[in-house]
């Protein structure tokens, strides 16, 4: 596999393309390994060991491509090298993990790297391609400094123009070093946005929240009808399900792969926040709920919903704020597998895992232990970028 300095092409305005099912096959996984500029350093240990544990986890099952700094990737290796710290219940493959040494920061792929596509059409076009969203750190590339810190009252460190221009830039870099198995054609978008404020079906279908991507600090000047022609050239949906969302409930301004996700066409799980929780969060739940019973998918489908009961969020202890990311709901799924989050309560962990072994029977559920990530803002489908194939076959 070669990750070497290449050139790649830019397609043209006009053509559309196909953002595929969860489920579809994957060449490769990208995680993110942490800088330390990135994230608070009560949580630096934590989220290292876990992105190691989920990176053997997942080379289980598909290989993964770790983007670590020059400085990170001895740190990376060392904690591959132990296996898997956190008892994920998996003997990963150590063969399948490339560590890489590349100028990153966030360990959020989903939302700094690029988003793998296909061609729309026959599926007969063995042609890669990948949208570049163009990151800037959720709508706070000009105020980030007011906006890296999570509610706790930790230290946060502030990145420098040069570190915020790496995360900037890891999408498009990213590209031009994957050649493996061909070279890929980067997408430019018109509209600025993150991997996490994407859930779609492979079937026509797109649930998003408005706070995320209908905003003023993502697409300024942008109509609706701007953003979802764009949307619907981008990633082949038809249908638009929007939910209202909060701007500056969190640095995301809610993504909706915090809040739902598909386990098939027709078929979503739903995050039910912990009673504690503040109540634009409980708002946030109700909304979703209440649109996804009163409406129906691209096929016309109503949908099946399957609710996922979020922990306690004192679960962390003494490291805990009221609002860490405990969502069940932001799984990942592998080839053949499903990377699940367990946050250490020993009822909805359970749970959670029994309702989605129930939903997916032909999949491996691979339960994960967090407590670094979600204190950081998120849990593991942010953490994950998939590499997919140009079919499914």
């Amino acid at each position: 596999m070669s990750f070497s300095q290449t050139t790649s092409k830019t397609t043209n305005q006009g053509q559309r393309y196909i953002y595929p099912a969860e489920t579809s096959k994957h060449i490769a996984t990208i995680l993110g390994f942490p800088s330390k500029k990135s994230i608070a350093a009560a949580y630096y240990e934590y989220a290292c060991k876990e992105i190691a544990s989920l990176a053997t986890a997942i080379s289980a099952f598909e290989p993964v491509r770790l983007y670590a700094r020059p400085e990170d990737t001895e740190k990376a290796q060392s904690l591959i090298a132990q296996g898997s710290p956190n008892n994920t219940g998996v003997s990963g493959n150590a063969a399948n993990i490339s560590v890489i040494p590349f100028p990153t920061n966030h360990l959020w792929v989903r939302d700094t790297g690029p988003v793998y596509v296909r061609p729309f059409g026959d599926g007969s076009s063995k042609e890669r391609f990948a949208v570049n969203f163009r990151f800037c750190e959720w709508g706070r590339r000009d105020a980030v400094s007011d906006h890296h810190r999570a509610a706790d009252g930790r230290d946060w460190p502030a990145m420098s123009a040069e570190e915020l221009d790496e995360n900037a830039k890891f999408a498009s870099r990213v590209l031009e070093s994957d050649s493996s198995p061909a070279p890929v054609t980067k997408v430019e978008s018109k509209i600025c946005l993150e991997g996490g404020a994407l859930v779609v079906d492979g079937d026509g279908t797109l649930l998003a929240t408005e706070s995320s991507i209908l905003n003023e600090n993502r697409n300024p000047g942008l109509s609706r009808a701007d953003i979802e022609d764009e949307l619907r050239r981008l990633l082949g949906v038809e249908k638009i399900i929007w939910f209202p969302g909060r701007k500056d409930l969190d640095i995301t301004d809610v993504h909706a792969d915090a809040e739902v996700s598909f386990i098939r066409p027709g078929v979503v799980v739903v995050s039910r926040p912990h009673p504690s929780v503040p109540k634009p969060w409980k708002e946030v739940y109700e909304e979703v709920i209440q649109t996804l019973r009163q409406t129906v998918d691209a096929k016309g489908r109503s949908f099946e919903i399957h609710i996922l009961d979020e922990p306690d969020p004192t679960v962390f202890g003494d490291l805990s704020y009221d609002e860490p990311a405990t969502n069940y709901v932001n799984f990942y799924f592998v080839n053949g597998g499903l990377m699940l989050p367990q946050f250490g309560d020993p009822k909805t962990d359970t749970e959670a895992l029994e309702k989605l072994r129930q939903l997916c029977p032909d999949r491996v559920v691979c339960p994960v232990p967090v407590r670094g990530i979600p204190l950081a803002g998120g849990v593991i489908h942010c953490s994950t970028q998939p590499v997919v194939a140009v079919s499914d076959d």
